[in-house]
């Protein structure tokens, strides 16, 4: 969100009117934001979110859905589609739910790579890649 760059800019002495035509903001949602700068649909999710991660720190196996539950009996409700979308806008998986990638990984050995590998006279081990006829090593 652009707003509190107006807000330093317009600290630093540039007009906001000037610094929203250059960000292509309209001032009246500035001015609203300046007034409540945390609206109460963000005040909700953040302690839905929070019930969330208490629920999933205590118990990293359970689904969105059992999080959804945990959270409800500790007073925060929500539909199990909200509960969803938090969960996984903050990468809080169950650890039997979603599989790892494989970033960073050493490459596995080449395929086929023995029939054409040669030990040289120096016990370097490299590879010829020329054949007599098509379709032969």
């Amino acid at each position: 969100m652009s707003y509190p760059l107006v807000t330093e800019l317009a600290g630093d002495g540039i007009p906001v009117a000037v610094t929203c035509r250059v960000l292509k903001l309209s001032r009246q949602p500035y001015y609203r934001w300046l007034a409540d700068p945390i609206t109460n649909a963000e005040l909700v999710e953040a302690y839905r979110a929070n019930a969330l991660f208490d629920a999933h720190r205590d118990d990293p196996e359970c689904g969105h859905r059992l999080l959804a539950d945990e959270a409800r009996d500790a007073g925060e409700s929500m539909a199990d589609r909200t509960a969803w979308k938090i969960t996984s806008a903050n990468g809080w998986w169950s650890v039997f739910g979603k599989k790892r990638g494989k970033n960073g990984k050493k490459p596995g050995p080449p395929v086929h790579g023995d029939l054409c590998a040669v030990t040289d006279e120096n016990g370097r081990t490299r590879h010829e890649f020329t054949a007599d006829r098509p379709n032969r090593l």
